[in-house]
């Protein structure tokens, strides 16, 4: 999936940087108090961050269906609606074959240890040679048993799947009613605004991130369904079976930049090698699946947004390995929009201009970088 983001920002006057002290401090004690806010309430933050970003992303339909004179309150219901159907007749889909995989993974590990066996003796060797050096350096004197005694696991299962019951709960919730409300925060946000120059600068913050974002995710969206289908249709061709499990799996793990892709070809590499007996056959899924993503994250996705401006990919890296290390997959799948949210505000507050600068990479800087 390209990294890359749609946006017109204004021209840029002077890069200026911060040179007091003392204002910098403070900001960097408020960034620090704000992130462990966050790490501490990621139970709450992440699903309202979620709804705000499927928010953006479904306003070109909701801005369809008021103007073919619906409701908003209909309009809004019918999206929700339509969206849950999607997700629960996926997840009715997936269940049976994800199943399926799971029951075999005792019997395919067999298979591959067999396969590797080479990799597997090379491993045992070593791990006897460190039981060996484990003896020579252990007291011979009898350690103490520690025993650590916690909750069952059953309590750990039920308060995730409470967990995640809450969450999904909060998102449709949430989206139902900012569907409806429309533009009523920005609105009352002007209105508080004291400066007409800073009622403008709202306004051209708050349309630019909603522009942005819905252009890019909904891009992204297209043509990572697009990946998933062609993957589906190689696998089915290659008769790895299961083709929807792996669309869909390519499908949503390409949200991921950089790392999403990697961690599917590894897992189609693992099952293509676990069904079938040659090392070619066995690595041609994984192999036609990363044609089928370098060809859309390379070409076509960058063609189609345009490539106005493109974040730094180091940083999206970084980006992705804080927020993941912050509220897991969901922070990985929300760490390119809150860091292009962030170049976008950057870009238009004159004092932050030059860190807006520093996040981004021009497009041609990237063509002109050796792949």
């Amino acid at each position: 999936m390209s990294v890359d983001v749609v946006g017109t920002a204004p021209e840029r006057k002077e890069l200026t940087l911060p040179t007091d002290l003392k204002q910098l401090t403070l900001i960097g004690i408020f960034g620090l108090l704000l992130f462990y806010a966050l790490y501490l309430t990621g139970e709450i933050v992440v699903p309202i961050l979620v709804a705000f970003v499927m928010n953006m992303v479904l306003q070109p339909a909701m801005q369809f269906l008021v103007r073919w004179h619906f409701p908003r309150v209909v309009a809004a219901l019918f999206i929700v609606t339509l969206l849950l159907a999607v997700v629960t007749g996926l997840g009715f889909a997936l269940a049976g074959p994800a199943a399926e995989w799971m029951a075999k993974a005792p019997e395919s590990v067999s298979r591959l240890e067999t396969r590797l066996s080479a990799l597997t003796t090379l491993a045992k060797r070593i791990q006897k040679a460190g039981h060996v050096v484990e003896k020579m350096s252990d007291d011979p004197a009898e350690p103490p048993v520690v025993s650590v005694k916690g909750p069952p696991i059953s309590n750990f299962l039920l308060s995730g799947t409470r967990s995640a019951f809450t969450g999904a709960l909060t998102i449709v919730v949430l989206l139902f009613f900012l569907l409806v409300m429309g533009n009523q925060f920005l609105r009352r946000t002007v209105e508080i605004l004291p400066r007409l120059r800073d009622k403008k600068q709202a306004v051209d913050i708050s349309y630019e991130i909603q522009h942005t974002l819905s252009t890019y995710l909904g891009t992204v969206t297209a043509m990572n369904a697009a990946v998933g289908v062609l993957t589906g249709i190689a696998v089915y061709f290659c008769g790895l079976g299961d083709p929807v499990l792996w669309a869909a799996v390519a499908f949503l793990l390409n949200f991921i930049p950089i790392v999403g892709p990697l961690v599917c070809t590894a897992i189609l590499a693992l099952a293509g090698l676990l069904t079938f007996d040659t090392l070619g056959a066995g690595l041609l899924p994984a192999g036609i699946y990363l044609v089928i993503h370098l060809i859309e994250g390379e070409s076509i996705t960058p063609m189609l947004l345009a490539r106005q401006f493109t974040l730094n990919p180091v940083l999206v890296i970084i980006s992705l390995v804080f927020w993941y290390w912050m509220w897991g997959v969901m922070g990985a799948l929300l760490a390119v929009p809150l860091l292009a949210t962030f170049k976008i505000v950057c870009d238009r507050i004159q004092p932050l201009m030059a860190l807006g600068h520093f996040i981004g990479t021009e497009a041609r800087e990237i063509a002109s970088t050796p792949q």
